[in-house]
């Protein structure tokens, strides 16, 4: 056990001693706990949402089965550390019927946390890219990680998202911030180009979307 791993301990049985002996109250952002608690609690967790996580979890196991979880809450396992995500996205057509795909990873397990594609209607390849990032670090959050590695094939996007390429299109800047607020919740966070040919598992879950959703078909002499 770590001296970090040590100085949690300690302060959850804190939390859970504390807890126990005041059953009145009532968790929420602003739960009042002890001055020296909450230093030590800053120094291990600088971001607010963090600490929070943190007790919230600390009270969960003093209570038992006694707080019920959504089932968000109880459907994912809590990771932290570092998890990689993969996300492509794509459209026949340009603009054409488009798909995401995206692919969770925990690269100390080297196990596959989530996968997740869908068809989304007419897009460009740009809208589906930005599009698979968002949904790919909505699922992301959710099992909270203190680093996420985003890996994606379009260059163009990795500096538009690192701030080496201004975003001039007007229609791709609500996705520029909508990614800036659903990244607010995670402490570390990396946009990394990768080839194409690293990202074929993603890209693949792009095709199957569109494959197994086709667009219709017209016959040539009925088109005008």
């Amino acid at each position: 056990m770590t001296v970090s791993d040590t100085r949690c301990f300690t302060i959850s049985y804190f939390v859970f001693r504390t807890f126990c002996r005041f059953r009145t109250w009532y968790y929420t952002p602003m739960i009042r706990i002890p001055a020296t608690l909450e230093r030590e609690l800053a120094k291990l967790f600088p971001r607010v949402k963090e600490r929070e996580r943190f007790v919230a979890e600390a009270i969960r196991q003093a209570l038992g089965d006694g707080i019920p979880q959504t089932s968000s809450e109880s459907d994912v396992e809590l990771v932290g550390g570092t998890i990689h995500l993969f996300t492509d996205g794509g459209s026949r057509g340009n603009p054409g019927q488009a798909a995401i795909g995206c692919i969770l990873e925990d690269p100390i397990r080297g196990t596959v946390l989530r996968e997740h594609y869908e068809r989304i209607g007419i897009e460009t390849n740009n809208v589906a890219e930005y599009r698979a990032l968002i949904e790919g670090l909505k699922l992301a959050n959710r099992y909270h990680p203190n680093h996420l590695v985003c890996h994606l094939d379009s260059e163009l996007i990795v500096k538009q998202l690192n701030g080496e390429y201004q975003v001039r299109m007007a229609t791709l800047k609500p996705f520029i911030e909508e990614i800036r607020s659903i990244i607010e919740d995670i402490p570390s966070v990396e946009f990394v180009h990768i080839p194409r040919s690293d990202n074929y598992r993603a890209d693949a879950l792009v095709n199957k979307a569109l494959d197994e959703h086709p667009a219709p078909h017209y016959d040539s002499r009925t088109r005008h």
